[in-house]
C-alpha cells in the first residue's frame, strides 16, 4: 500500500477482517507542548464539560476499501471513530471524577450508542479506553474511543454465538459469582464486578448489571447511576492496589453490548496489563499462536486483592 490510505483486508485463513490503517502512523504520539484535549487545544478549543468529536486519526477510517485476495473493485467500507474526552481536567482519571462525573460520560455514551446504531452501514459499537502508556495510550489526557463497524467484530461476535448456543453466559454468572461471592469485588444493587473464573488477564474484571440489558441505550437512570458507582469503585481499587502516587495503573477498558438486531447482556471488561507493580504481563508467542492465554494471577487472589485495596466490596443495601 505504502500512501498512507485505510484498507480492510479479509485474513483467508481466519475469515477475520483486518484494518491496514496507514494514514495513522503520522498520528502524535505523546506531545511534549499543549494538551490537543485541554481547553484551547486543537480538539478542544471552547470550554466543555464532557466533548465528543471525529478522531483525526482513525483506525475505522470513513471511506476504506475493502480488499480479498488483492482485490481493490469491492464497495469501500464505512464506519466511525470518535474521541470521548471525560473532563477538562487533565490530571484526572475516571475514578476521580466521581460519581456525578462517571455519570456524565456514561451518558454520552448511550447516546453516542443509539445515534451510530441509528445509521444503516452501522451493525455494532464497541466503546473503549486505554489507559495509560504500558498499553499505548498516545495522550494522557482522560479519554476513550468509540468505534462503530459496518459489520459485527470477532469477539462480540463469538460471545454473541455462544449466547444463541447456550443461553446467555452472564445471566448464569451474575447470580452464580454473586452467590459465592469468592471473586466479587464490587457488589452493587444494579451492577456486579467480579474477576472471571477464566480471566485471562491478572486482575482482569468483568462489570455486568443483574438485570439483562442489552445496552447502554437501554440502561435507566438507576442502572446508569450504579455503572457510575461500580466504575468508580473498581478503577479507585486499581489505582490503591499498587500504589497510583507512584506511577497510575494502566488498563484496558471495553464495552459488549447488542448490536442493532441481536440480544446480547450489556457489560464491561476491565484488562490490566501489569502483574505487579511496574512489572508487565506480556501476551507472548505461545499465547498468540495458540489462541489460549496463561494467566499468571489466580482469579481468587486477584480479587482478594483488589478487595483489600479499596475496603469492604459494593454498596448494596441490605
Amino acid at each position: 500500500m505504502g500512501d498512507g490510505s485505510s484498507e480492510q483486508r479479509l485474513d483467508v485463513l481466519t475469515g477475520d477482517w483486518v484494518a491496514i490503517s496507514g494514514h495513522r502512523q503520522g498520528r502524535p504520539n505523546l506531545p511534549s507542548t499543549a494538551c490537543p484535549f485541554c481547553v484551547g487545544g486543537v480538539e478542544a478549543p471552547e470550554p466543555y464539560d464532557v466533548r465528543v468529536f471525529e478522531n483525526r486519526w482513525p483506525a475505522l477510517a470513513p471511506g476504506a476499501r475493502l480488499q480479498i485476495d488483492g482485490d481493490t473493485t469491492t464497495t469501500p467500507a464505512r464506519g466511525a471513530a470518535e474521541v470521548v474526552l471525560y473532563t477538562p481536567d487533565h490530571e484526572a482519571s475516571m475514578a476521580s471524577l466521581g460519581e456525578v462525573g462517571v455519570r456524565k460520560v456514561i451518558d454520552v455514551w448511550a447516546q453516542r450508542t443509539a445515534a451510530l446504531l441509528e445509521r444503516d452501514e452501522i451493525e455494532y459499537v464497541l466503546i473503549f479506553e486505554n489507559r495509560g502508556r504500558d498499553v499505548g495510550a498516545t495522550i494522557d489526557h482522560p479519554h476513550g474511543q468509540i468505534y462503530a463497524f459496518a459489520s459485527i467484530p470477532p469477539v462480540p461476535a463469538r460471545e454473541l454465538a455462544v449466547a444463541a448456543e447456550r443461553g446467555c453466559p452472564l445471566c448464569t454468572d451474575v447470580t452464580r459469582e454473586a452467590d459465592a461471592a469468592t471473586r466479587v469485588v464490587h457488589d452493587g444493587d444494579a451492577w456486579l464486578g467480579w474477576v472471571p473464573f477464566a480471566s485471562p488477564w491478572p486482575y482482569g474484571l468483568a462489570l455486568a448489571p443483574r438485570a439483562h440489558v442489552d445496552g447502554l441505550p437501554a440502561l435507566d437512570d438507576a442502572a446508569r447511576d450504579g455503572l457510575a458507582r461500580a466504575l468508580v469503585d473498581v478503577l479507585g481499587r486499581y489505582d490503591a492496589l499498587f500504589d497510583a502516587a507512584a506511577a497510575p495503573f494502566p488498563y484496558m477498558l471495553w464495552v459488549h453490548q447488542s448490536p442493532g438486531d441481536a440480544d446480547a447482556h450489556l457489560h464491561v471488561h476491565l484488562a490490566p496489563p501489569w502483574r505487579s507493580p511496574g512489572v508487565p504481563r506480556y501476551v507472548a508467542a505461545g499465547e498468540l499462536g495458540s489462541g489460549m492465554y496463561f494467566n499468571p494471577i489466580a482469579p481468587e487472589d486477584a480479587a482478594s486483592a483488589l478487595r483489600a485495596a479499596g475496603g469492604a466490596p459494593g454498596e448494596r443495601k441490605a
